[in-house]
């Protein structure tokens, strides 16, 4: 985004930007130009010395970069092992802000919460669209409409954003979180907190850690009432470097009244809903399943200008006097780096 161009102008980097990058966020080649950019109409890749990106590189992509070049964004460690050998063999530098270190110094880097933030507001929105019905309470001359009720399982920033945005549509929300810790966040944001007979299952950096199937079995089993009396249902969870955990059962699903809404955030990496399928709306027992497919790019503007400014710090980190030099002992280089001087950190799968 051009505020993001002229951050980097101002700290000493020539920014390239190829010709019609900023068609979808309604910035023509004029803008970049105006914050400071050079617009290329050719082969941007090439030329760089650092390349800031949305989705992982592809082979293709890679061959075309120097040795030396640093670059970074979405890399998908735990499933990319095609393009990180890639990445590898170029020698070049490549940085995961998957890997990012959760530290107070990388909030501005976090990427995933920027996205998850676009995400869970999107998921209100859908719902609040594909209901077949008012999400608040309405007082009218012809009677009283009830508030649509709305239950959001995952309560991190993503769930959390969902919470809010359907609060302020007017539902009454409920939300589940396997971490206890989110109970007060849920409260705050004028949901009820669903307690379940469970042991919790708090994780490193925030998240949620893997449960054992029957523990599983059994959420799924103590879950089935509060979805079965939601009007609409909005999953989030997920488990970093892992599948997503299932957590609505087609059976669950079934237990809706027809005319109610699933929207699964976690669809691209397995679903929490059983039957969702990634960019697809399908009908399970008369109940609307929308499989979620990169949300962030269906916000486009907001998406790009928050994850701009997240990989625009990252390399703003490793820049001096208009010199990229990653840091190698600092935090947060050395937190999530993936590959370098032709070697992949160790852990990650190549």
């Amino acid at each position: 985004m051009p505020d993001s161009v002229a951050r980097l102008v101002k700290a000493g980097l020539e920014v390239l930007v190829e010709s019609g990058a900023g068609a979808h966020v309604f910035v023509d080649d004029a803008g970049y130009a105006a914050a400071g950019a050079t617009v290329v109409a050719g082969d941007v890749l090439a030329q760089a010395d650092a390349v800031l990106h949305v989705s992982p590189l592809d082979a293709e992509q890679v061959s075309r970069l120097k040795p030396g070049t640093v670059t970074a964004g979405f890399l998908s460690p735990s499933t990319n092992g095609e393009g990180i050998r890639a990445l590898r063999d170029a020698h070049v530098a490549a940085f995961s802000v998957e890997l990012l270190p959760r530290i107070s110094r990388a909030q501005s880097m976090d990427a995933l919460t920027s996205q998850a933030l676009v995400s869970g507001y999107r998921a209100a929105l859908v719902a609040a669209e594909r209901l077949p019905k008012f999400l608040p309470l309405l007082m009218t001359a012809a009677g009283t409409i009830p508030p649509a009720k709305v239950l959001v399982l995952g309560a991190g920033v993503a769930g959390l954003q969902a919470i809010a945005t359907a609060k302020r549509l007017g539902a009454v929300v409920e939300a589940y979180d396997v971490r206890p810790a989110s109970a007060d966040e849920v409260r705050s944001m004028g949901a009820k907190f669903v307690e379940l007979d469970l042991e919790a299952l708090e994780g490193t950096g925030g998240y949620a850690r893997e449960m054992s199937d029957d523990r599983a079995a059994r959420q799924r089993e103590l879950l089935t009432p509060f979805v079965a009396k939601s009007d609409a249902v909005i999953t989030t969870a997920a488990v970093p470097g892992r599948s997503a955990p299932l957590l609505v059962t087609r059976a669950m699903v079934e237990t809706m009244r027809p005319g109610s809404v699933v929207v699964d955030l976690a669809a691209e990496t397995g679903g929490n809903v059983e039957g969702s399928v990634p960019g697809e709306e399908v009908l399970i027992g008369g109940v609307t399943v929308w499989g979620a497919r990169d949300v962030p790019s269906q916000l486009p503007v907001d998406a790009s200008r928050l994850y701009a400014r997240n990989v625009s710090d990252l390399l703003l980190l490793m820049t001096a006097e208009g010199v990229i030099a990653p840091d190698w002992e600092d935090e947060i280089v050395a937190g999530c780096w993936v590959t370098r001087d032709g070697a992949v950190r160790e852990g990650v799968t190549t």
